[in-house]
């Protein structure tokens, strides 16, 4: 708590503005104010300003924080103008459910207009045997290596599609679908969805 009180206020004006994206790399994950406080050990209200840039973090605070958001501390300082760079050994690992696989976010925290995810899924793994929507335009699939099936229910879903290594695929994930490794490897899958899914939505369950 001392340290808290005694950084409020101290962001000037030529401070960089690192609030906003760590309230993008927290919505991301589903986590709220309170969950992500906690295992920082500061105060909901200590993390609102920090989000808002009404107060400036220590450095053990702010590293505290970016480990549990599972982010590089120098990731909050880099220049957008051109872009922003997600480097090949920090993928901020995110978790939608599902059997025997892993998951990472590509794209940068708080970008909206396109969703680009990485799965590794184990044989065997995958969604689930439940289908699921997603409320977005388009999903766009790319199978780096190993095989995967897509699997459809319902009106107009269509056929299951198996995919191999150098398949893609375009498909409305409005439709009921599923899907799980094929074969002995472990595959790994390129999804990129359009426009990014609402922070307040979960792939559902049907």
């Amino acid at each position: 708590m001392a340290n808290e009180l005694a950084t409020e206020g101290a962001s000037g004006v030529d401070a960089p503005r690192i609030g906003p994206r760590l309230k993008a790399a927290r919505q991301a994950q589903r986590l709220t104010l309170d969950d992500l406080a906690a295992s920082c050990g500061i105060t909901k209200g200590y993390l609102s300003k920090i989000e808002r840039d009404h107060a400036s973090a220590s450095v053990a605070t702010l590293v505290r924080i970016c480990a549990a958001l599972n982010i590089p501390v120098g990731s909050l300082f880099e220049s957008s103008a051109a872009g922003e760079v997600v480097r090949a050994d920090n993928y901020p690992p995110i978790s939608f459910g599902g059997e025997r696989m892993a998951e990472f976010l590509l794209t940068p925290f708080g970008e909206r207009r396109i969703q680009s995810l990485l799965s590794r899924i184990e044989p065997g793994g995958g969604s689930g045997s439940e289908t699921y929507e997603l409320p977005v335009d388009v999903a766009f699939v790319y199978v780096v290596s190993g095989r995967i099936r897509i699997s459809f229910n319902g009106p107009g879903a269509g056929e299951d599609v198996s995919l191999a290594t150098g398949d893609a695929f375009t498909f409305s994930p409005q439709l009921p679908h599923s899907f799980r490794a094929l074969g002995d490897d472990t595959a790994t899958v390129l999804w990129i969805l359009a426009p990014a899914l609402p922070d307040d939505v979960r792939p559902t369950a049907r």
